[in-house]
């Protein structure tokens, strides 16, 4: 390594700073956000998201989409939307699908369990699951599951009745659907 960088610093004039700098395989190496991954079947290098940068994404996300924050629902949805197409945009280059489709139905998890704390009553969230098309019944029985979030947004008909579609009505970029749209207009 002492070699290399004096002639880099001696023949090319550059400064090496030695902390950040190391020889490595693509495997290890973590650059501009992106990490590398050998493809088997091209017998090719790709690039993709590092794992770090996947965590940073998922924490902003997170940051987001916390139910204490008090803040309008179309406001958090307009600077998710800023978030999603800031991170999908820079890294479209990489290969993130599987990624991205664990963090979009966590996202759409965490929008409802805030769908949920806004309605705060039972007699509000039995309306408004009645207004998104589930049974009288059914709604009167979610409306009452409480206070457990995750268990609410996930294995009642609250998953059913927020869907994926709904939450794109209400205006919510899918960061999945957003990142296959943007290979298909960047590859045709």
């Amino acid at each position: 390594m002492e070699s290399v960088t004096n002639w880099i610093e001696r023949k090319l004039g550059l400064k090496v700073n030695v902390t950040k700098s190391k020889i490595t395989g693509p495997r290890n190496l973590k650059y501009l956000g992106f990490g590398f991954w050998k493809d088997g079947k091209a017998n090719q290098w790709r690039a993709r998201p590092h794992q770090d940068s996947i965590k940073r994404f998922k924490e902003k996300l997170r940051k987001l989409t916390q139910r204490k924050w008090s803040i309008s629902f179309t406001e958090r949805l307009e600077k998710l939307n800023q978030v999603i197409r800031g991170w999908v945009n820079y890294f479209l280059i990489g290969s993130m699908k599987g990624a991205l489709t664990e963090i979009d139905s966590r996202l759409r998890t965490r929008l409802r369990m805030i769908i949920w704390k806004m309605w705060k009553v039972s007699s509000k969230r039995q309306w408004g699951l009645q207004k998104l098309g589930i049974s009288k019944d059914l709604a009167r029985l979610t409306s009452y599951c409480g206070d457990r979030y995750y268990f609410v947004a996930t294995k009642t008909c609250v998953s059913r009745a927020i869907s994926k579609d709904i939450l794109t009505q209400r205006g919510l970029i899918s960061p999945l659907d957003y990142y296959e749209h943007r290979c298909n207009v960047r590859f045709n």
